[in-house]
């Protein structure tokens, strides 16, 4: 019975019922955020922190063409939190295939907002300057 409940939740959350701003949804990072990094980067409103993860795509969107181009979609957590990640395809290769759905690791740098973050600087940086990040799927790694 618990893991249905659970498993509704989760399926309300994603249809939009469900949001980091709901009641519900509040309790959950701060349940979570001893362990889970990223849960306390969200809690805390912290930006510019490195971090590891993983979570299935539940939207792609379209590219950003201003500047260095960038391939975005977001992620759900195990946690309930959700991530857009933005990908420079200046840098490191295009996720080509990417569908809803599919599981992506990521190591890259947080950046708070409202909607539960941003996850950037997933590529190697040319000038040595910033520490390197990736993404990983299907066992390949795009760096």
């Amino acid at each position: 019975m618990k893991k249905l409940l659970l498993a509704l939740l989760f399926g309300f959350g994603l249809a939009g019922g469900l949001t980091q701003h709901s009641p519900f949804f509040a309790f959950l990072p701060a349940a979570q955020a001893a362990g889970d990094p990223l849960a306390l980067a969200y809690q805390n409103r912290q930006s510019d922190v490195q971090v590891e993860g993983r979570g299935r795509v539940v939207r792609l969107l379209a590219d950003d063409n201003k500047g260095s181009r960038h391939q975005r979609f977001l992620l759900a957590l195990p946690s309930g939190q959700t991530l857009l990640i933005a990908h420079n395809i200046d840098l490191a290769p295009r996720i080509d295939g990417l569908k809803v759905g599919d599981t992506v690791a990521f190591y890259g740098e947080y950046e708070w907002n409202n909607k539960g973050g941003v996850v950037h600087w997933t590529h190697h940086d040319p000038k040595g300057r910033h520490r390197g990040g990736w993404l990983k799927h299907n066992g390949r790694i795009y760096r």
